[in-house]
Formats: C-alpha cells, structure tokens, sequence
C-alpha cells in the first residue's frame, strides 16, 4: 500500500498562479485575509510599532507575507515546494524587502524554529498526509498570547456541492467516500470547521476573527453569473461572510486564533 504524503505543487506552479492566484476569487482570499489580519498592518506614516516574528509556513507565492513585511515585521517563510519558494522569494526581492526562506516540511522544519508571535498556515491543511497532527506540531510554535492564521478547505462545502450535483455523488456522501484525490487541485483532506475549532480550544486557543470565503460564489452555476451582476454578488459575499451558519458553508474558512498566555 502506498503511503501518503504532503502534496508538493512543484510541477503545478503556473497552473497554480493562473487557477488561484490570477482569478477573482483568488483576489476576493486575499482581500477577506487582509481585513482578518488588519491589526498586524501598519497603514499610517509615521507609526512606528514593534515588529513581530512571523512564520508563513507554505507560503506559497508569499503575498501576504509580503504585505505584512511591508509594515517591518521579521518574515520567515517556508514551502514545501521548492519552486513555490523561489517565486515567494523572486517577488520580496522585486518589493526591496528582506526576509528568510527555508525550503521543507513544516512539520520538519518546527523543531528547529523558535516560536513566533503570529504563525500563518494558508490553504495547506488539506494537502496533508497527516493534518491534525502536523497542525498540532505547529501550534507549538506559537508563542504564549500570539496568534495562528490558519486557512483551511472546508469540508462543508464539498458536501453541499456533490449533493446539488446529484447522480452517483449522493452514495460517495452517504457513505462519507467522496472527498478528491488531490492529483490536481481539489483537496484530499478538507475539514469541518466545529472540528478544527475544537482541535483549537482543546490546545489552549481562542478564535478571534471567523470568517468564510465564498460562502455563495461556488454554489452558482456558470450561466447564472454570467447573467447577473458581479458587484452586487460581491457585495452579497461580503454581507454574509462573518455571520454564522453561512460562513461556515464557505468554500474556504479562515480561523485567526489567540494562544492563551501562560
């Protein structure tokens, strides 16, 4: 039998970049992350505050990192995919900000890191062998009063979606079976939002800010946006995504958690 392992987007870079990172719904991630992340982002000139270590584990093409390098915290970032890095890396050179990359696992890489005042854990989870457990060894990296950023594919909505599909989907539910391969870029593993809160508070966190990330977009058919009105389905997306019961029916959940301090 084939052992599992952590999916590596090496030979997908671009096909990544143009699915997620070039798209609207990728822009609609980002925005939805800022805003969670907000305290951490100097705007105003002249405002000096204390920079934060940070730890963007599968970083990915770095943006947000990126963004919260821009406010003078110490980045450090991490993939497990070499080429990912390299783009993360390529573009902190072109903004003439510093910070340090390592390539690797995270859940290798951990024990050798210190601990860090906000942690970032983007759209990763579900491409683990081993999610909770991997998670639960990053939490650790957090220090005692910091914060974990962790985005994750939410298992809700696979559900929602194969149920509205109909057919032979509704016997791979019944029978909890139908979840992707992850041989291209649907998930392997998503997760239900109550269990990875659960998983939270039982390691000693607090959840700050919950939020869902196209809580309507990737329940519409094609035809229906194309004859409706973008703004105003953004506008509907923005009205709902931080209210119960709809933000956990997101395609993505955001969780930004508080350690409790010792």
């Amino acid at each position: 039998m084939k052992t599992k392992q952590d999916r590596n987007f090496d030979r997908l870079v671009d096909k990544f970049a143009e699915k997620v990172y070039g798209t609207l719904k990728g822009e609609w991630r980002l925005k939805l992350l800022k805003e969670d992340l907000q305290r951490f982002h100097v705007k105003q000139p002249g405002l000096v505050v204390a920079p934060l270590d940070i730890w963007d584990a599968g970083c990915g093409f770095g943006q947000i990192s990126q963004w919260l390098a821009e406010s003078g915290h110490q980045l450090t970032l991490s993939d497990l995919s070499k080429n990912m890095l390299y783009h993360a890396q390529q573009n902190f050179e072109q903004a003439k900000l510093n910070a340090n990359f390592i390539q690797g696992p995270a859940q290798d890489l951990a024990k050798d890191l210190p601990v860090f005042d906000l942690v970032l854990f983007h759209a990763v989870l579900e491409w683990l062998a081993q999610p909770k457990q991997t998670l639960e060894t990053l939490v650790q990296k957090v220090k005692p009063g910091g914060y974990l950023s962790l985005l994750f594919y939410n298992r809700n909505a696979i559900v929602y979606t194969n149920m509205l599909k109909g057919e032979w989907r509704w016997r791979m539910i019944l029978d909890d079976a139908y979840i992707g391969t992850g041989k291209k870029l649907t998930p392997p593993n998503p997760h239900y939002p109550h269990e990875v809160q659960a998983w939270l508070t039982d390691w000693g966190f607090d959840v700050q800010e919950h939020t869902g990330i196209r809580v309507f977009h990737d329940y519409l058919r094609p035809e229906v946006i194309e004859k409706s009105d973008l703004d105003e389905l953004m506008a509907l997306e923005y009205q709902y995504c931080r209210t119960p019961t709809y933000r956990d029916m997101g395609r993505y959940i955001h969780l930004l958690a508080q350690r409790k301090a010792k």
